[in-house]
């Protein structure tokens, strides 16, 4: 005799359907998910927009064709985005799920709709591209580690300085770099400025600008270990980036610190970077400008770029906020920047906390500008707050 199921047999399928939506959406609700496709269909659009001449079809006279003509035009930016072999399938799937075949015999008419095979190749498309991505995105994520083993992970302990720092990649891999480190100091020799803090942007985005920013790197840390003054360790890499930047296409903005934690004089450099913000306890902003070009740029008179160093004494309470382009242009959904006026305000309202909670302040507000805009840029910052 069959039994009626059971609540928790009837449940079991709702589970099961709660659990596989759970996975594929990651926990995100409906309007995170549109948010989310919203920006991915703009980047995708701009991908392949940039290969249309537009111009071209503006001029077009009849109006009725312009829409045709884009849409052909996409087509075929996307179509040359793939393999000799991927172009061939897309070309046939698309063929099979717009025609139809009749076939005459002396029965009648048969037809055959073939767009289930065209269905299936789109199918196996979608498969070798998105082998392709994994593919990538795994190498993508070893490089990313490679990165972050580059820089700190959490700031040097400094009697009286409290730092903290923070970035977001545009991409799996960044060009942003960010480090403070206590000098090694030789036998014989003293630093009078031993802490040193540095947060640069190497131009252009992911691979090609993590390479240089590990370059960036080395190169930093091999002069620091010397016993160089700062304007010394600067002409050092400016001479280093000059030699690697391709003739000035990838140059490199910077700024670097040296700080005298007993007597709280700083020594700085801004080599074309954002000018830092430097918060006084009373309220007052300085932004630290003194410096030169980006590290990077040709030669043009023959000698060696001058970089002459500025200088602040850092007093219990100020707060110094380093951040790099990314923070002030991110952008939001509606397409406007974050700007450097809405970052001081922010610092501004930010109180008295440590430097974490003020750089999370800081991140929580871009990131809410931001919403699920695809960004341009990486965004890095680092704050110092200085003790009583």
């Amino acid at each position: 005799m069959a039994t009626a199921p059971t609540s928790a047999n009837a449940a079991r399928p709702h589970r099961r359907i709660r659990d596989f939506w759970a996975r594929v959406t990651e926990g995100l609700e409906i309007e995170q998910l549109w948010g989310q496709f919203k920006s991915e269909a703009r980047a995708t659009y701009g991908l392949y927009s940039n290969d249309v001449d537009w111009e071209a079809i503006g001029n077009e006279k009849k109006w009725w064709r312009r829409p045709l003509l884009a849409a052909w035009a996409l087509f075929q930016a996307m179509l040359m985005k793939l393999s000799p072999a991927r172009r061939v399938l897309l070309l046939v799937a698309v063929f099979l799920l717009v025609m139809q075949i009749n076939i005459h015999s002396g029965r009648g008419e048969a037809s055959f709709n073939l767009g289930w095979m065209g269905a299936l190749i789109l199918f196996v498309l979608l498969a070798l591209e998105l082998g392709d991505r994994i593919t990538m995105k795994r190498d993508l994520e070893i490089a990313r580690e490679i990165q972050q083993w580059l820089v700190p992970e959490k700031p040097p302990v400094v009697p009286g300085i409290d730092m903290a720092f923070a970035t977001r990649p545009q991409n799996t891999v960044a060009g942003d770099y960010y480090d403070a480190f206590v000098r090694p100091a030789s036998a014989g020799d003293s630093i009078a400025y031993p802490l040193l803090v540095v947060v640069a942007d190497v131009a252009g985005k992911s691979v090609p600008a993590a390479l240089l920013m590990a370059t960036f790197q080395a190169s930093l840390r091999a002069l620091s270990a010397t016993p160089a003054s700062l304007e010394e360790i600067v002409v050092g890499l400016d001479r280093y980036c000059r030699a690697h930047s391709l003739e000035g296409r990838r140059f490199t903005t910077a700024f670097l610190a040296a700080i005298d934690p007993a007597t709280r004089e700083m020594r700085y450099v801004n080599a074309g970077h954002n000018a830092p913000v430097l918060l006084r306890s009373s309220g007052a902003i300085e932004r630290l400008e003194a410096g030169g070009p980006p590290f990077g740029l040709p030669l043009f008179t023959g000698s060696e770029i001058p970089y002459p160093a500025g200088s602040a004494r850092l007093d219990p309470g100020d707060l110094l906020f380093i951040f790099t382009d990314g923070v002030a242009e991110a952008v939001s959904e509606s397409g406007g920047e974050y700007t450097e006026e809405r970052l001081v305000a922010c610092l501004q309202s930010a109180g008295a906390g440590g430097a974490a909670e003020i750089l999370g302040r800081v991140m929580a507000d871009v990131n809410a500008f931001a919403a699920q805009a695809r960004q341009h840029d990486d965004i890095t910052c680092l704050a110092l707050r200085v003790g009583a």
